[in-house]
């Protein structure tokens, strides 16, 4: 490796002032990680599953690299479709130094050196040659994904689940005696997406199964989710969560949720505002019983998904043709936790925006509705999706100190289905270490070493560990 490679992603990455680096190195490194929100799968850690290759670990699923393939015209054969793994790997590799300042370069570079060892670049040059030596690692025990993950020093992961499941892979895994703990997340927006016709009735009977309650009526439809609620805690759950454009808002008090459900059930078509109507009650009701089991509920606001309809016929949702929305905010979701607050049922809550442009909005939310009870009870959630990279981080948390307290923070997620992106709470932890670190080298911070140091452990591992009570 040359000089100038080894510059690049050396135990000082991303630290580029002494106090920042004994921040992190010294307070940040070794702590334990909390992935209280994430999308891998259960069944493969239920079965320890082994990858056959790189790229079935690494680029399966991973619609990042695959929006990045695209984008330099790489055929979809390569990327979804036919091409052998060693194939699309060897796509992949063309495009890696193309991805010079997107998070991808940081991304594959990072782990690739802490799961694999391998410093090398990652080029056409190298292609052959590190998918050879990570494939062969990777059909080694010691690269099960059980051994996968605590090799990151990964104490919880809170998977995202549907209410139907029966969870029987987290209950695998606690009988195991896992060392890592791995708990479900209840995610319900199926349960609400009235929109979606005959989809939504087939999956009221999925549920009515689940729950072994007949969903007949609004009211019943209640009692189904209650009854998965209690399941899922039983099973240790501690988090809901909720995807959505924007929190929805009672339009009037006209649209009965009991009439819009009797409607959907008999397959008649509803206008907008009787879908919005209706989700709005059912997350009510969601979020009330979701302060009476103590969880946290978590909202992620903003995404525009499935924008490309001809690529969604053919290849289905969650295939990289999602973006940015730019729907307005601040007004329904004020309404929302008014509601739940002023009856004294909010629950914790943490808010993440898609947009950018939310983030003071999402900043001086949490604000509103913080009442003291709970240090940090509103969490502005960490930098989401196309926002976790260094810019967006910075901002998120530049945001979050500006107008709350950086302080009550709980820190990174991964958000991610790959087993080998764990290193992204290396990689925030690192950008939090240099900002800090930069503000007492600009005489902006006292030189506190114990205090800024215990602030960083709080934000990366102990605010969320007391956070959910873990």
């Amino acid at each position: 490796m040359t000089p100038k490679q080894q510059s690049f992603l050396n135990e000082d990455f991303l630290l580029p002032n002494e106090f920042a680096k004994t921040l992190y190195h010294s307070y940040a490194k070794d702590l334990p990680i909390i992935d209280y929100h994430c999308h891998l799968s259960p069944q493969d850690l239920a079965n320890n599953h082994q990858f056959e290759n790189l790229t079935k670990i690494w680029l399966d699923g991973d619609h990042y690299k695959w929006r990045a393939m695209r984008t330099l015209g790489v055929d979809e054969k390569y990327i979804t479709g036919t091409a052998t793994d060693l194939e699309k790997f060897e796509k992949w590799a063309y495009v890696v130094p193309h991805t010079v300042r997107n998070p991808l370069y940081h991304w594959s570079h990072l782990e690739l050196k802490r799961y694999f060892g391998i410093g090398k670049l990652l080029s056409p040059d190298t292609a052959n040659e590190i998918y050879d030596e990570c494939s062969a690692k990777l059909k080694q025990p010691a690269f099960s994904v059980r051994n996968l993950v605590p090799r990151m020093n990964v104490e919880i992961i809170c998977t995202t689940d549907d209410p139907t499941d029966n969870l029987e892979h987290h209950i695998k895994i606690a009988q195991d005696n896992f060392s890592v703990k791995v708990l479900p997340t209840f995610r319900p927006d199926k349960a609400f997406a009235v929109g979606h016709g005959h989809t939504y009735n087939a999956y009221i009977q999925k549920l009515s199964n689940a729950s072994g309650i007949v969903v007949k009526d609004f009211d019943s439809l209640l009692a189904a989710l209650s009854n998965r609620i209690d399941f899922f805690d039983k099973q240790g759950c501690k988090l809901s969560d909720h995807g959505l454009e924007q929190m929805p808002h009672n339009l009037s008090k006209e649209f009965n949720p009991s009439v819009i459900f009797d409607k959907v059930l008999k397959g008649e078509e509803l206008s907008h505002n009787e879908i919005i109507s209706f989700q709005y009650s059912v997350l009510l009701e969601l979020s009330r019983l979701y302060h009476a089991n103590g969880w946290t509920q978590q909202f992620h606001l903003g995404a525009l998904r499935n924008t490309n309809s001809r690529m969604l016929q053919k290849l289905g949702p969650d295939t990289g043709f999602d973006s940015i929305g730019d729907f307005s905010q601040a007004k329904s979701l004020a309404h929302f936790l008014n509601e739940l607050d002023r009856a004294n049922q909010l629950t914790k809550t943490i808010l993440y925006n898609l947009n950018p442009a939310d983030n003071e909005v999402m900043a001086t939310m949490i604000g509103n509705f913080n009442d003291g009870s709970i240090k940090g009870k509103m969490q502005y959630g960490s930098a989401w999706w196309f926002l976790d990279q260094k810019d967006g981080m910075t901002k998120q948390i530049n945001t979050l100190s500006n107008l709350g307290l950086l302080s009550c923070f709980i820190g990174m997620i991964t958000d991610s289905r790959s087993f080998l992106s764990f290193p992204r709470h290396e990689y925030f932890r690192r950008i939090l270490c240099n900002l800090l670190g930069r503000d007492v080298e600009n005489g902006e911070l006292p030189r506190d070493e114990k205090w800024l140091g215990k602030m960083v452990q709080d934000i990366c591992y102990n605010n969320a560990k007391t956070y959910f009570n873990f």
